[in-house]
Order: C-alpha cells, then structure tokens, then sequence
C-alpha cells in the first residue's frame, strides 16, 4: 500500500447529498410501492392451488429485502457520521414504518407455507430455483408455527413502530446530546461520549478515573430520562412472549442465532472454566500498576507507555499485509475498502460512540464506522470491522439474498477471527519485550471483555427481565442488579464498579436483536478455535474458512460446526478447548512480568 488512505468514508456511491439526497428519496418512494405491491400479492397467494407461484413470491421479497437493507444501511451511516442530522432520523422513522409494513406481510407469506401440510411443503420446495433458500424457508414456516396468527403478528409489527422501537430512538437521541468537558494540552474542550471513552485507555491513572467519574456522573444525570426507556423496551417484549405462549426470555435470541441452548450452556459453563486465570492475569495487572486491586477505569490502562501512536495508513498497511497471509481474497477485500473509501474512521466531534460495519448489497461493498484512536486496540478494531466486510462479501457474492442473513453469532466469529489474525501477528514479531507485553495485554483484555464483561451483561439482562416481571425497576435497582452482575462476571476481582452501565451500553436498547451480548462471547470462542485450525492445517484451511462463510445463512451453528468442523457444539469440549488458547496466552503474560 503506497498511498494515503482517506479517513473519512465515501457514501455518494450510494446515494448523493446524504440525508437531502433526491436519488434515496425516489428510491425510498419506489420501496414503498414494492411493498405495497407484495401485500396485494401476498393477500391473493393460495400455495395450496398454485404452487409454481412461490418462486415468484420468493424474488419479491428478496428483491425488497436487498433494497430495504440498501437504505437502511445508508441513513444509519448518516446518522452516525452525524448524531445532529435531523432529516436522517426522520428517514429512519420512515424505513421503520416500511419495515413493519413489509413484516406484516412476511408474516402472512409464513402462515401461507405453515398452511401447507407437510408434504405440500416438500413438493412446492422441488422448484430448483429454491435450493438455496430452503433452509430459510423452513425456517420460516417453523417460526410462523411458534407465533401468534398473522393478523396479530401485523398488528403488532405495526403498532411497535411508534412504540418499541419508538422508545429505541428517544435512547439514540438523549445518548446523541452527551458531552462531556474535558482538558487535553491544557486545553479545555467538549468532546463526545465516543471520543471520552477511548480515553479509558490513557497511561494516565488520574486522567482514566476523572473520565471515568465525568462518564458516570453524565449517565447519572440521564438515568431517570433512559430507565423509562429499559423498562418499556424490557415490558413490551415479556408482554409479546407472554401472548405467543413462550416461556424463556432466550426463545427468541436463540432462535436469531440459530443455536440450541445446549450450546449457550455448554459455552458458559467452559468461561467458567477459564475465569480463575484471568483474575490471575487482573491480579497481576493491578501489581504491574502499583494497585492492590484494579477498579473499572483500570481496566484498559496500558501497562507500557506508548508514546508514538499507530498511523492509520500503517495499520491499513499491516492490516492487509496479515489478510495476505492467511487468504489473498481476504486482502484484497481489505484493501478495496482502503482504496475505495469504504471507512469512517475520523476522530472528530459529532460522531455517535462504537463501531459497526454495516453492508450495501446492491453494490456488494460494506462501510465501516469507528473512531481510530492510533493504538493496537484500535488497529484491532480496524480489523475487525474488516473481517465482517469480508464475511458479507463471501456471502453476497454468489448467494440469493435471503441465503446471505447470518445470525449474529457467526457474524462475530468472522471478525474476530480477522482480529486474531492481526493480534497475534504483531505479538509474533514483536522483538521488544515490552511492546510484546503492551500486544500481550491488549489481546488479553479481549479475553477479560468477551469472557467477564459479556457474561456481567447476559447476566444483568436474564435478571433484569425476570424482575422486571412484577413490574418496573428504579435507577437505584437497576444499579444494584449491575453491580451485581458485575461482581459475578468479573468473580469479585475489581474494585470498583460501573453502575451506570445498563444506561450507557446502546445493546441494552437495541430493538432488532434481542440479548445483544452472548453471541460476541459466541463469535470470540468459536473464532479462537477456527484460528487454531487455521494454524494446525496451513494454507489450505483459507479455503475452508471461506465455504464456512458461505453456509452461515443456509444452516443452524452446531450443524455448521458439525460439516465444516467435525465438531458438537453442544458438548463442553471444543468450548473448553478454545478458552485454553487463551489460558496459554495468561501463561505467557506471567511468565513475560513474573519478575516486574
């Protein structure tokens, strides 16, 4: 890579003049009469007489789906490029009203193929055009049979709009105007939340906890504003689940990420098995930081001063160069999406907080949105936005759309495996002990986010939601149940706390996914046993690993596991297996600081 990268993202592709854009407008307007098209066709749709006309119907919907995902994806970037555009988010009311319009009528396509008996089914499926969304299908008519009839499910989908996820926009809107005064070069100077909490990782002890403080006292003074907002989302769900008849809170995010339950317990049962090592490495940590014990605004402080921090166009460089490595279409994907300036990575005001990749497939390319901080953490996020680009590239590909949506669960298990790849390359070529200790522990405080962190939230959540039950829960309780889970995710090796968390964490109000946490724990397991697969097969594996992608919208996990893998999910082995790549890795740490 020879020229300089651009670090803010190119969305005139897509559509011109953003959020005031005249091309989305006309295409927003041609959606809606796809859809309401569908409806007209979905009404009069009779299976049982006609069955040649599935394939017909089934290139409808795909045909809305790309376009539906196509605008989504874009006034989601302009939002949060830009958290003050205002016309951007009346655009995303717009495709939410679509949206449910569009459900509604999926809904009544679903009850048209659970009305079929089972061999009727069988028989509409011998259309060859169908073979690649089979499973989708089926998925599909075994979902509707678990719902409430269509008529309801419409009605539901369409009142949610100014309702559930009425009270997910009120979050975006209050976490849009947080700001918080901060002093940098002796300067005082707003910044927003994003920006503030990269600078959880400053060297500084002093300055970490005086973010940390202004974090908390900023939420503290939103929670009675955003506790409404938890407990409405939390009470319409229980309310829906209750009418459907289903009895666990985890029936739907299981079914999103097609695993069994058997998975997820056999996956928390080996974090278990690998927390006394990360204490072990916490305990240490705090040591090397002349602490008894560290507190939550320790827990990303740098071990080793790092004063010259990572350009972007070298961590574009070094990014494509490890893809390169493993698989040339890997780096190549890579480094189309540096040239063609698919990366909103700019550190400036106005941003929304976090990272996301999110994909166009119209035009089969991705944009990723993050705030570069300069240092390994944020060379690691780089590239693990990438990983999900190449993982929506693999599958849009080749695959009819309605093959290409992957469960969130695998989605994390592609970009992690493409942070791995990175990680552990520059720890491998690292030739200073001290910046190999500095790589070390940024690897390690991934294990401590998806083993502790992630778990601290499943466990908030599946406690929240069962309280939450008898009715609803106050600012104080809501801290309490944190702290609590907090104390267990991280088995009672910090010192402080962050109450507030329930109110700053976006997942919590997320509205399209249910339990936004398990599936990283998930994706981060499962990668580190790719990556050691990778590592025992060589070369050849690149191509495995790419017609695993492949598969991940056409098959339940353990059954993708099972063909590619030769493994059972569902049994604690290969969980286990997987968390002792990362005990090796706490070993390494010991041994590198046992006489610091």
């Amino acid at each position: 890579m020879t020229k300089r990268c651009d670090q803010t993202w190119d969305l005139e592709l897509i559509f011109p003049n953003g959020s005031a854009s005249v091309e989305l407008q006309r295409f927003i307007e041609q959606l809606q009469s796809s859809v309401d098209a569908f409806g007209v066709s979905v009404s009069s749709l009779n299976l049982q007489i006609h069955p040649e006309q599935l394939g017909a119907m089934v290139e409808q919907m795909q045909d809305i789906g790309a376009k539906m995902e196509q605008a989504s994806a874009f006034v989601s970037c302009l939002e949060a490029q830009n958290v003050k555009d205002e016309r951007a988010r009346i655009l995303l009311g717009k495709l939410a009203q679509l949206m449910a319009e569009q459900d509604s009528c999926q809904t009544i396509f679903d009850q048209k193929l659970l009305d079929l008996t089972d061999d009727q089914f069988k028989r509409v499926l011998i259309d060859p055009t169908l073979k690649d969304v089979e499973f989708v299908l089926t998925e599909r008519r075994v979902g509707a049979a678990r719902k409430l009839p269509a008529v309801q499910e419409g009605l539901i989908s369409e009142l949610a709009v100014d309702g559930y996820h009425g009270w997910s926009e009120l979050y975006n809107t209050v976490v849009g105007r947080i700001q918080l005064e901060v002093v940098q070069d002796g300067q005082k100077k707003l910044v927003s939340y994003g920006q503030a909490a990269n600078m959880l990782a400053d060297s500084d002890g002093g300055i970490r906890q005086t973010i940390f403080t202004q974090l908390e006292n900023a939420w503290s003074e939103q929670a009675e504003l955003i506790a409404p907002v938890l407990n409405h989302l939390a009470g319409f769900r229980l309310n829906l689940y209750k009418k459907r008849g289903w009895l666990s809170i985890l029936e739907e995010p299981l079914a999103l990420n097609r695993m069994q339950a058997e998975t997820l317990e056999s996956m928390w049962s080996a974090v278990e098995y690998g927390k006394p090592k990360l204490v072990a490495y916490l305990e240490r940590k705090a040591k090397l930081l002349g602490l008894e014990k560290l507190g939550w605004s320790d827990l990303e402080a740098p071990l080793v001063k790092v004063d010259v921090k990572i350009a972007y166009d070298d961590a574009a460089t070094f990014i494509v160069e490890r893809f390169a490595e493993f698989s040339p279409d890997m780096a190549e994907l890579a480094q189309r999406a540096f040239d063609e300036r698919w990366i909103e990575a700019e550190d400036r005001p106005g941003k929304r907080p976090g990272g996301f990749c999110t994909h166009f497939p119209k035009q089969n390319e991705s944009r990723i949105f993050m705030t570069y901080s300069g240092t390994p953490q944020g060379v690691a996020t780089l590239a693990h936005e990438l990983g999900h680009a190449y993982h929506s590239y693999v599958v849009g590909k080749e695959l009819p759309y309605l093959a290409t949506g992957y469960a969130m669960n695998v989605a994390e298990t592609a970009s992690t495996f493409a942070e791995l790849l990175v990680s552990d390359a520059a720890i491998r070529q690292s030739v200073n002990p001290e910046e190999r200790l500095a790589l070390l522990e940024d690897k390690l405080q991934n294990g401590v986010g998806f083993l502790m962190n992630i778990h601290a939230r499943f466990l908030f959540e599946t406690r929240f939601y069962e309280k939450r039950k008898a009715g609803q829960l106050t600012v104080e309780q809501l801290n309490a149940l944190m702290i609590a889970a907090q104390k267990e995710g991280y088995s009672q090796a910090l010192t402080e706390y962050h109450p507030h968390f329930w109110a700053s964490k976006l997942h919590f109000y997320l509205t399209d996914y249910p339990f936004y946490n398990f599936p990283y724990t998930f994706g981060y397991l499962f990668s580190i046993g790719l990556y050691a697969r990778a590592l025992e097969e060589g070369k050849g594996f690149a191509d495995k690993y790419q017609a695993l992608l492949r598969d991940t919208g056409q098959m339940t996990v353990e059954d993708l596991a099972q063909k590619h893998l030769n493994i059972d999910l569902t049994k604690p082995e290969f969980w286990q297996g997987a968390v002792k790549h990362l005990v090796c890795d706490v070993d390494e740490f010991l041994a590198l600081t046992e006489c610091k």
